[in-house]
């Protein structure tokens, strides 16, 4: 009974050590990849860290112009947390985010105060912003960024 218990116990050490030795041939490429922009030679913005970003469902928000609608705007977005943590959290807590965002852009409009058919991209991410950190409290959320828009004119609305 001792020695078939010695016998299994092997291949689980055996695993481990194996796991070891990968994750520390491994870490000098995760080191590399937290240099800072400039000195990577990147001058676009830094990627957030590894596990900190959090992808949001489609929002679907009306474009109105003088009262009367006239299209839509398709956004992605995705949270940046300020750690994997409050990444974990923020996922948790997507269905509120969502609710909250879809209450905002049905609140008010999204077009720019001098030309309402055109999105105020800027004013859009400063409210979902606002929004994502009403509902996660303070220090869990870096920031907001729009992945991509769509804008679909309604048929009624397009001129012939």
């Amino acid at each position: 009974m001792r020695m078939h218990s010695r016998l299994m116990i092997l291949p689980v050490l055996a695993g481990l050590g194996l796991a070891l030795a990968l994750g520390l041939a491994a870490g000098p490429v995760f080191a590399a990849e937290d240099k800072p922009a400039h000195e990577s030679g990147d001058t676009k913005k830094k990627a957030p860290k590894p596990g900190t970003s959090v992808e949001m469902p489609y929002l679907i928000a009306p474009i109105i112009v003088a009262g009367r609608l006239q299209g839509y705007a398709y956004v992605s977005s995705k949270i940046i947390a300020a750690s994997p943590s409050a990444a974990l959290a923020i996922r948790a807590k997507i269905p509120f985010i969502q609710d909250a965002f879809v209450r905002d852009v049905n609140k008010a409009t999204i077009g720019k105060a001098d030309d309402p058919g055109t999105v105020d991209k800027d004013g859009l991410i400063a409210r979902l912003l606002a929004d994502t950190r009403r509902i996660m409290g303070d220090g869990k959320v870096k920031n907001l960024e729009i992945i991509q828009m769509q804008i679909s004119p309604l048929k009624s609305a397009v001129k012939h």
